[in-house]
């Protein structure tokens, strides 16, 4: 049976109308299909005009696909010189990802794109995340489970990314093609071994007003050389600031500022811890809440963050020494040692023998002192500078050494080795000795960077901190024992300097009794009465030594029979009497807390504007700061108005947790006052020499 068109159809216009809608129906198609091919030529013109010819590029397969399973392939980079390298998906502050299009059979799926941990480029204040060398990149591929699989299909694609030296940077691109013969196993098991390998819990972030907090879980047996957290999320971190890392058993916690041209917000975060070199691990954080508790770890991007310039080190240890020259237990020594160049007359050669004499027992004395806390903090010891104040024994010989010096000055005996007016360059170097080791315990202006910086070099640079530190404490002595015109206008010899001399015992006597009472601080008053019996005995054995000089008489002998009953009791009672008392927080009018990291993290999270300070019983500075500018009326008040926490860290006594934060925050000492501003993540850190108002306004600014 055959069905006859109708009418309408046998005619020629309709004929010709169904013709142009049936044109209509495919020219869509056939545009997109055009568009598509003319925009994959242009993007093979534009790769075979850049080229690959400074980071080559190959396209590897690693055996045959399996149907329902994961297939892998690997664009392995080859650098054709040592200076050119290539970025991670996230570049950093500058650089260009890769940009990759595969052609994989109807169904098969491109995942996630795997990359071996990242190195950090840091070019003029921009942090770029980088490779060096050979690298491949893992692209998987699922692969569906109706898949018809024969053998190794051809895939092909195009790739285009970035190659650059530390001076310029050129686009590179590549046409890719992978097929039979493709697959290099031994290299691919290298390449799968170099990959990051992704964390099986989940780690946890939280966003504050400046700073990305991150607790990523990880086994608290893993090393940290030299961790550092790479954000995939782009826009949302400042890469180039040091971040900062805690650890909480076996959690690592992170703490990244944020960048200043990103919206601050995220959903997820990804990306890649590494610990130190190649080894690391990838890693997923979901939102939830991150408190900063447990350990901080001091790492290498923090400590050169915390260093300045080696020639501003230098500088800042060099003037610090020169100021330790006004502290009153060393401005006598210098003093009358200087005008012992007066008194031996205008030789010279005996002038310059005495400068450099005194030097090198300063310089010495310096280095010896540096050396023994580098080697214990080597040993695993938390100590830091004046760690020899912390010690009662080391306090005791202090007192000792300053009451010999004031009874010297006062003319009650002789001590050839103290005695300013022998000229001999054996005295000059045992005063430098005495001069550096009376000098030392205090953290001066200048000082705090240097000495801080020298925990965290390389040791002989840090000795060198050290022995400038030494040669600015001798500089003035040096400068007048080399420079004639110095020595003229000292006074002439006279009467006067005898008198002169005695009056230099009054500083070095209330050094003496600073020293008393700091025995106090540390061994409690029992240990103190003590320490002060066996020092009357030896104060009244100098005082017959005086007597016996005087008479013409041998002296020294008489010396041990007087202290010796003393020193005997005070070697037996001093051991057994040592108490430290704790500190008494409810005399301060702020109210403070004591330090601990925990205290901190409570404090920070509160929301309030947090001060902390770091004292000594046995810091000048710190005492001085404290009457002038903490402990008042004005500053408390405005600490209350405005809500500020206050914590105090005291380092009297040896306190490990103190001394690793101290170091954390790049000092070696004491005094060290930061000021937290609400949600903030690193403190500013004060000056060292406060202000009476300069508290009190800035805690009114953050009300």
């Amino acid at each position: 049976m055959t069905i006859a068109a109708p009418p309408f159809a046998r005619n020629a216009w309709f004929q010709a109308l169904l013709l142009a809608f049936a044109a209509l129906l495919v020219l869509p198609q056939g545009l997109a299909a055009q568009e598509a091919d003319d925009e994959r030529a242009l993007s093979l013109q534009r790769i075979e005009r850049t080229g690959d010819d400074r980071i080559a590029v190959d396209l590897y397969a690693d055996g045959a696909p399996r149907a329902g399973e994961t297939w892998m392939l690997a664009l392995r980079f080859t650098p054709s010189a040592p200076e050119w390298h290539g970025y991670w998906a996230n570049p950093g502050d500058a650089g260009l990802g890769m940009d990759l299009v595969l052609d994989l059979p109807e169904g098969w799926e491109a995942g996630e794109y795997l990359y071996p941990v990242p190195k950090r480029l840091l070019i003029a204040d921009l942090m770029n995340h980088i490779y060096e060398g050979e690298y491949a990149v893992l692209v998987p591929v699922a692969v569906p489970a109706d898949a018809v699989v024969d053998g190794i299909p051809e895939v092909t694609g195009t790739v285009e990314y970035l190659a650059c030296t530390d001076e310029i940077c050129v686009p590179q691109g590549a046409v890719l093609s992978a097929g039979q013969g493709s697959t290099l196993g031994r290299d691919f098991a290298r390449w799968r071994a170099e990959i990051a390998p992704m964390l099986d819990a989940a780690a946890t972030f939280t966003i504050t007003d400046q700073t990305l907090r991150l607790a990523i879980p990880l086994p608290e047996s893993v090393e940290l050389s030299d961790p550092h957290v790479f954000i995939a999320n782009t826009r949302l971190v400042d890469y180039a600031p040091f971040q900062s890392f805690w650890r909480d058993g076996d959690l690592l916690l992170v703490e990244v500022p944020l960048s200043d041209f990103g919206s601050g917000e995220a959903e997820t975060i990804e990306g890649i811890l590494s610990f130190g070199g190649e080894a690391g691990v990838r890693f997923a954080a979901a939102p939830g809440e991150v408190a900063i508790v447990g350990d901080p770890l001091v790492t290498m991007n923090s400590a050169e963050a915390l260093t300045p310039p080696l020639w501003t080190l230098i500088l800042g240890a060099l003037v610090g020494g020169l100021i330790l020259n006004i502290m009153p237990c060393v401005f006598p020594i210098l003093s009358l040692k200087a005008l012992s160049l007066a008194r031996a007359g205008e030789s010279e050669a005996e002038a310059r023998s005495e400068g450099l004499a005194y030097t090198a027992g300063v310089v010495l004395a310096c280095v010896a002192l540096g050396g023994i806390m580098l080697a214990l903090r080597a040993a695993g010891e938390q100590v830091g500078w004046a760690f020899q104040l912390q010690s009662p024994s080391v306090v005791i010989t202090l007192l000792v050494l300053a009451t010999v010096i004031t009874l010297n000055f006062g003319g009650i005996f002789e001590l050839p080795s103290i005695d300013t007016g022998n000229g001999q360059g054996r005295s000059a170097f045992g005063t430098g000795l005495v001069a550096a080791i009376a000098a030392t315990p205090c953290t001066g202006p200048f000082m705090a960077a240097a000495l801080g910086a020298a925990l965290l070099l390389p040791t002989p640079l840090a000795l060198l901190l050290f022995a400038m530190l030494g040669l600015g404490l001798a500089l003035p002595f040096l400068a007048i024992g080399f420079v004639p015109a110095l020595r003229k206008r000292l006074p002439r010899p006279g009467a006067w300097m005898d008198t002169f001399r005695k009056a230099m015992a009054i500083p070095m006597g209330l050094t003496a009794l600073a020293l008393i009472w700091l025995t106090a601080q540390l061994g409690g008053r029992g240990f103190a009465l003590f320490a002060l019996v066996a020092l009357f005995g030896i104060v009244l054995a100098l005082y017959v030594v005086g007597r016996l000089q005087k008479a013409g008489k041998m002296a020294w002998p008489a010396f041990g029979l007087v202290a010796a009953p003393f020193l005997i009791f005070g070697a037996f009672a001093l051991p057994s009497s040592y108490a430290p008392p704790s500190r008494d927080l409810t005399a301060s009018l702020l109210e403070p807390q004591a330090f601990s990291q925990e205290v901190l993290a409570e404090a920070r999270a509160s929301g309030q504007p947090v001060f902390v300070w770091f004292t000594a019983d046995w810091c000048v500075t710190c005492k001085v700061n404290e009457s002038v500018a903490i402990e008042r009326e004005s500053t408390a008040e405005a600490f209350k108005e405005a809500g500020v926490v206050a914590i105090v860290g005291d380092w009297t006594v040896r306190d490990e947790a103190i001394t690793q934060f101290l170091t954390e925050q790049g000092v070696a000492g004491v005094p060290l006052y930061l000021w937290y501003e609400p949600g903030s993540g690193e403190p500013e850190q004060l000056p060292q020499v406060l202000t009476p108002e300069m508290l009190s306004e800035r805690a009114l600014r953050d009300r």
